[in-house]
C-alpha cells in the first residue's frame, strides 16, 4: 500500500521465503534438532528428500545448494534496495544534488537518473552509470530509485542489448579503467546484470564445486580470482607478492587478464572439458566486442592454459631441464609467460584460504624464473643448466674449503643423472655432507629449513633397500607432517640418495632445532631394515570427504625415452594415504623415482615416476595388477 515493494518483487520476496523456509523444516527434521548450518552432512540427504537427483553434470547436493546461493543472492539484493529506500524517506534534511553529466546526478552521495524512465528509453546507461561509478569513487554506489529501475528494466539486456556496438565499447571501457574494476563487476554480477551479459556467467551463478577444494561458488570463485589479479595493481599491496605487482605493472593491456580471469571457469557444469568451452566462449567474446587478434588469441589461450601452470610446478620436477623446456616450448613466448604466470597465482589464491601456501608461490616463481631463462636461449638451456649448476655448487664447497679432488670421487658414483634432477644448493649440500660417508653401512639423515621457503628438507642417505620409502612416510605420517616433494635417486653404486621436502600441518610452535635433530636420530631409527615395518596409519577423514567424496582416478602413462611409467593419482586425502600407497608399492615389487605430492584442501593429486626393480619396464599384467590394487585401497 505504501509503494515500498511493487507487487513482482512481493511475489518474488514469498518464493525465496518458501524455498529457504522448507529448506530449514527439512534440515531441522534431518538433524533432529535446530540446525541451522546446511553442513555437508545433511546436503545430501536434504537434495534427496526435496527430488533432487544426481546427473551426469552436477551432483543432487550442487542443485540444492545453486537454488540456496540463489534465494540469498535475492534476499541480499532486496535488503539493499528497502534499506536505501528507507533511507531517503526518513531523511528530513533536503537531498544534497550534484549534477554530474546531461543524464545523471549525485544525490546525498548516491547516483541517481535524472529522469525514472531514462532507463527504459535507453538501456544503455546501465552500463553508464557502472562507468559512472569508477570514474567517481566519492560516490557510495547506485541510489534506491535507480537500483530498483534497474531491477525493472534488467530483461532488456538481451541479444539485442549485446550486438548492440556502444554497449559493447561500454563493457571494454568498464575492464579497461584504472581503478574500480573489481567494485564494478560485483556490481555487475549483485544486480544480475553481469549473468545477462554474458549467459554462460549467468548460468554458474551460486553453482557449488563439490570437489574438495573449492570453498566458493563458481561465480564467487571467478570474482576472487578477478579481485587477486586487481591487487597486484595496487601499489601498497606489492609486499604481497613482489613479483607478481612487478609483472601487472608492466603487463600493457591487464583488461586481457580480466577477461580471462572472467572466462576461465565459466564452463564449469556443462560437462566435458572446461578448459576447452571455456576457450571457445572466450575467443566468440572477444570476436564480438571486436578485440584485436592477437589480444583474442592470448585470452582464449589463457582459459585453456589456465591449469597449465600449476599442474607443471606441482606435478613435475622442476629441476629437470626437459621439463622446463617442454613447458617453454608450450608457452611460446615470454608475454603468454607473464600473463599466464599471473592469472595461475590470482586462480590459485581464489580457490581457498587454504589452498595456497608459500610452497606452491616458490614451485611457481622458480618455473616461472626458469621457463624465461629457456626461452632466452631455447636451443642451449639444457646444456647450460647442468654446467652452471656443477660449477655453482663447486663455487659453495669452495666456501667451506672443500677441493675439487675431495668430492671428485662422490661425484662419480652421484651419476651423470643426479646432476639433472638437482639445484647447485641441493649438490653443494649433499657433497658437503656426504664426502666422508661415501661407502658408509649406516643410514645418514640429515634435516635443515628448507633454503627455498616452506617447510623442512630432508636428506637420506643408504644402501638402497625396496621398503625405504614406506619407512619414510610412516614415519612423517606419525610426526603429523606432509610430504610434498619426494626426489628418489640411487647412485651408481647402488646407494639411495632421497630428498624430502615435508610441511607441518599442524601450526603448532615448535623448536626448529630440537625438531631437525628428532628427524635425524628418529629417522636413521626407523630405517634399520632388521626393524619390522609399520603398517600404514588409519586416521579420521574429514567432514567433507565423508559425505562428499570424490571418485578415485588412477592413470598410468609410458615414459617415451625410458622403461619409466608415470602414475597420477586423483583421490580424497586422509591420514596415512601416501604411506598405504607406498605399502602397495612394496606388495607389487614397483621401484620409486620420484614424486610430487600435491593436496588441495581435502583433494590429493599425486604424481609419481615408477618403474620394476632395477629399472626394468612393467609388463602390461604388472600394470594392470597395481591398477586394481590402487583402485580398491582409494
Amino acid at each position: 500500500k505504501q509503494n515500498i515493494i511493487s507487487p513482482l518483487e512481493a511475489r518474488q520476496i514469498q518464493q525465496h521465503q518458501r524455498n529457504l523456509q522448507l529448506l530449514r523444516i527439512r534440515l531441522h527434521f534431518l538433524s533432529n534438532r535446530r540446525e541451522d548450518r546446511l553442513l555437508f552432512d545433511f546436503q545430501n540427504d536434504l537434495a534427496e528428500s526435496l527430488g533432487y537427483v544426481n546427473t551426469l553434470r552436477k551432483r543432487a547436493s550442487e542443485q540444492l545448494m545453486q537454488s540456496y546461493y540463489r534465494s540469498v543472492k535475492f534476499v541480499s539484493l532486496i535488503n539493499e534496495i528497502l534499506l536505501k529506500s528507507f533511507q531517503s524517506m526518513i531523511v528530513t534534511t533536503p537531498p544534497v544534488l550534484a549534477s554530474i553529466d546531461e543524464y545523471f546526478e549525485s544525490r546525498n552521495g548516491y547516483l541517481e537518473a535524472k529522469s525514472a524512465s531514462l532507463l527504459q528509453k535507453q538501456p544503455s546507461a546501465i552500463f553508464e552509470a557502472i562507468l559512472i561509478l569508477q570514474k567517481h569513487p566519492e560516490l557510495s554506489g547506485l541510489g534506491a530509485n535507480l537500483l530498483r529501475n534497474l531491477q525493472r528494466v534488467k530483461r532488456l539486456v538481451n541479444r539485442d542489448f549485446r550486438q548492440n556496438a556502444h554497449n559493447k565499447k561500454l563493457f571494454i571501457e568498464i575492464l579497461s579503467q584504472a581503478n574500480g574494476v573489481n567494485h564494478a563487476l560485483r556490481a555487475m554480477n549483485r544486480y544480475g546484470i553481469l549473468g545477462s551479459y554474458i549467459p554462460a556467467f549467468g548460468k554458474i551463478i551460486g553453482q557449488m564445486q563439490h570437489d574438495l577444494f573449492h570453498v566458493y561458488t563458481v561465480d564467487e570463485h571467478i570474482l576472487n580470482v578477478l579481485a587477486n589479479l586487481r591487487r597486484f595493481a595496487k601499489p601498497e599491496l606489492k609486499h604481497e607478492f613482489p613479483l607478481c605487482s612487478r609483472l601487472f605493472a608492466e603487463f600493457d593491456s591487464p583488461h586481457l587478464l580480466y577477461l580471462a580471469a572472467l572466462f576461465h571457469d565459466i564452463a564449469k557444469g556443462r560437462g566435458g572439458d572446461h578448459s576447452e568451452l571455456g576457450t571457445a566462449d572466450a575467443m566468440r567474446f572477444c570476436k564480438l566486442h571486436h578485440l584485436p587478434k592477437a589480444d583474442a588469441e592470448l585470452v582464449a589461450w589463457l582459459v585453456f592454459a589456465h591449469l597449465k601452470m600449476s599442474a607443471t610446478a606441482q606435478k613435475s620436477d622442476l629441476s629437470d631441464p626437459s621439463v622446463i623446456e617442454t613447458f617453454s616450448h608450450f608457452v611460446l613466448n615470454q608475454r603468454r609467460l607473464i600473463a599466464l604466470y599471473l592469472l595461475t597465482v590470482a586462480d590459485i589464491r581464489g580457490t581457498s584460504p587454504l589452498v595456497w601456501n608459500a610452497w606452491k608461490a616458490r614451485l611457481l616463481e622458480s618455473l616461472f624464473t626458469a621457463t624465461k631463462l629457456a626461452l632466452n636461449n631455447q636451443l642451449l638451456y639444457a646444456e647450460q643448466a647442468i654446467t652452471a649448476r656443477k660449477s655453482e655448487a663447486a663455487e659453495k664447497l669452495k666456501r667451506f674449503g672443500l677441493r675439487t679432488q675431495s668430492y671428485e670421487q662422490l661425484w662419480v658414483k652421484f651419476g651423470a643423472n643426479y646432476f639433472i634432477r638437482h639445484e647447485s644448493d641441493e649438490i653443494a649440500w649433499h657433497s658437503r655432507l656426504l664426502t666422508p660417508h661415501l661407502n658408509t653401512e649406516r643410514p645418514i639423515v640429515r634435516a635443515r629449513l628448507s633454503p627455498s621457503g616452506d617447510g623442512i628438507q630432508v636428506m637420506i642417505y643408504s644402501k638402497d633397500q625396496n621398503d625405504l620409502f614406506a619407512r619414510i612416510c610412516n614415519f612423517f605420517d606419525r610426526m603429523g607432517y606432509s610430504i610434498v616433494e619426494a626426489k628418489i635417486y640411487t647412485t651408481e653404486h647402488a646407494y639411495a640418495l632421497d630428498s624430502f621436502i615435508v610441511l607441518d600441518q599442524s601450526g603448532k610452535s615448535v623448536s626448529y632445532s630440537g625438531l631437525l635433530k628428532f628427524i635425524e636420530v628418529e629417522l636413521t631409527q626407523k630405517l634399520d631394515k632388521n626393524s619390522p615395518l609399520e603398517a600404514p596409519l588409519r586416521g579420521r577423514i574429514s567432514r567433507q570427504v565423508k559425505h562428499m567424496p570424490i571418485m578415485a582416478q588412477v592413470s598410468i602413462s609410458q615414459e617415451a625415452d625410458n622403461n619409466h611409467h608415470q602414475l597420477e593419482i586423483i583421490a580424497n586425502d586422509r591420514p596415512g594415504l601416501l604411506a598405504t600407497l607406498a605399502h602397495q608399492f612394496l606388495v607389487h615389487k614397483i621401484e620409486l623415482h620420484n614424486a610430487k605430492i600435491n593436496t588441495l584442501g581435502s583433494r590429493a593429486e599425486d604424481t609419481f615416476l615408477i618403474s620394476a626393480y632395477k629399472r626394468q619396464k612393467l609388463d602390461a599384467l604388472r600394470l594392470i595388477a597395481l591398477k586394481e590394487a590402487l583402485v580398491a585401497e582409494l
